[in-house]
């Protein structure tokens, strides 16, 4: 006869591997399974809004701070009207106008009612209407202008507005998220990402301001005087204008820095227009034979704070207020840092020979147009 056979094992066994089989697998198991439906009903009941990828945030903070801009120009149709000697007869009798529409976009700065925009959005406007991301509107006022920056404040009778949050004392890199925001072709608030492709872009207008934050952001017609923001929605520049040969965004725009572009307009907002330190001469950056770096004078301003230290056309420029003539932009911008009466201390080379110039700053006059 078969008898089966039993492991009967003892009972204080049988407890310990029921208390082991509690402890590592049935315990953990549990809270895992616990875990994942927290995580579930955090995901479905909104709680993770803010782990979403993307920018919906930074948008949410700076966009309320960007504005459309429609600025209109009444203009002559007759060209006869542009020459000095019919002036007169044309405001006389004005016959037909001709009525030019534009638009561009522009960052609130203030709270009391102060617009970050470009120049080129309201040059020569007669009438500016500020459009609002809640679809409120109002007129503006030009306070000043710069062309050398291409920039203009202009302000709206308004306070209590939502300003554009800026950075502190974090600097942008190469490769950071640069997020575009303003009114291309007229069609409202529209958001595009790109990233940061490079810093201090020169050479890029007649302007020896240039100082450029290049990105791949898409910009176009329309986004000039908007925001460029990272991903915290701090204003890192000033949307100003695309490099293409179509016409249409190529991935290169171009946008005048955050930390320039406030500086220019407290000038405006001071002065009523940007006040810069000028040597008058035109320089390039050139090797000396058997010397240092410089920068070659290559014209000098007649009558010009260059021309009365007796600087020349030849020379070489070392450096200036001790800071080396390592490129035209940093000589430029310590020129420019300059208050007009101001004594500018030039180390020249001439002919082999240094010597030490003191010219007075004059100021910087406008662009000729």
């Amino acid at each position: 006869m078969y008898h089966a056979a039993f492991n009967i094992r003892p009972l204080s066994t049988t407890l310990a591997f029921m208390t082991h089989l509690t402890r590592f697998i049935v315990a953990p198991a549990i809270l895992g399974a616990l875990l994942g439906l927290t995580i579930i009903l955090w995901n479905n009941g909104g709680g993770g809004a803010e782990q979403r990828p993307g920018f919906a945030s930074a948008v949410a903070r700076a966009a309320p701070a960007v504005v459309n801009i429609y600025s209109t120009k009444i203009t002559q149709r007759s060209p006869l009207c542009r020459i000095p000697a019919y002036r007169a007869l044309c405001e006389a009798f004005p016959g037909e106008q001709q009525v030019q529409n534009s638009l561009g976009s522009g960052v609130i700065v203030r709270e009391d009612g102060y617009v970050l925009t470009n120049e080129h959005v309201v040059a020569g406007a007669d009438e500016i209407i500020v459009m609002f991301a809640n679809n409120q509107a109002t007129t503006a006022q030009v306070i000043g202008s710069d062309p050398h920056t291409d920039l203009a404040v202009i302000k709206v009778a308004a306070r209590g507005l939502p300003v554009i949050p800026t950075l502190a004392d974090e600097r942008p890199r190469v490769g950071d998220v640069a997020l575009a925001i303003g009114n291309p072709f007229g069609l409202g608030h529209s958001v595009s990402q790109g990233i940061i492709s490079a810093f201090s872009r020169s050479v890029i207008t007649n302007s020896p301001y240039d100082d450029f934050i290049q990105t791949d952001a898409a910009i176009s017609p329309g986004n000039s005087g908007g925001a460029l923001i990272d991903h915290e929605g701090r204003l890192l520049g000033i949307n100003t204008m695309i490099y293409s040969q179509s016409g249409g965004s190529e991935g290169i725009g171009f946008a005048i820095p955050a930390d320039i572009a406030l500086q220019v307009m407290e000038q405006i907002v001071r002065h009523g227009r940007v006040i810069r330190g000028w040597l008058g001469v035109n320089l390039r950056l050139q090797a000396i034979p058997g010397g240092p770096p410089g920068l070659e004078v290559r014209g000098v301003n007649r009558g010009g704070p260059a021309h009365l230290a007796g600087i020349a056309p030849g020379d070489f420029i070392l450096s200036i207020n001790q800071v080396a003539a390592q490129s035209a932009y940093t000589i430029t911008d310590v020129i420019a840092n300059t208050q007009p009466g101001d004594p500018i201390e030039v180390e020249v080379m001439r002919g082999g020979q240094r010597f030490l110039a003191t010219a007075y700053a004059g100021e910087l006059p406008d662009p000729i147009k």
